[in-house]
């Protein structure tokens, strides 16, 4: 996991997808696969998964981002923004591994069913 300076702002939300396509600072467009959303102090942050252009990621790699709807207007494409600082970061990578954690668990938890 780690920080990536490249990113800006999503133009395009599909939620049925479940990806959202980020432009990047060079002008090209990466599809990520939306991990979860997670809240950290009261704060709503999405986890990303970048994907090749075969719909796949091979290094595991996850990007965070704040995750902001618009509660006046929920047909509004939600917004995302780049997290400048470390700790917040750090914070919301926190709760991501315990997210991850969790998700093991019930997958341990559902087989054994």
């Amino acid at each position: 996991m780690g920080k990536n300076n490249k990113n800006t702002q999503n133009d395009d939300f599909d939620t049925e997808e479940m990806t959202v396509d980020l432009d990047l600072e060079d002008g090209t467009q990466i599809t990520c696969a939306i991990v979860t959303i997670l809240t950290v102090s009261g704060q709503d942050y999405i986890a990303l998964l970048p994907l090749d252009e075969n719909g796949q990621n091979e290094d595991g790699e996850v990007w965070f981002y704040r995750y902001f709807e618009d509660e006046n207007n929920p047909d509004e494409e939600p917004s995302l923004e780049y997290i400048e600082d470390d700790e917040e970061y750090e914070a919301v990578e926190e709760a991501f591994d315990e997210y991850l954690d969790s998700v093991e668990f019930d997958e341990i938890v559902d087989d054994e069913e």
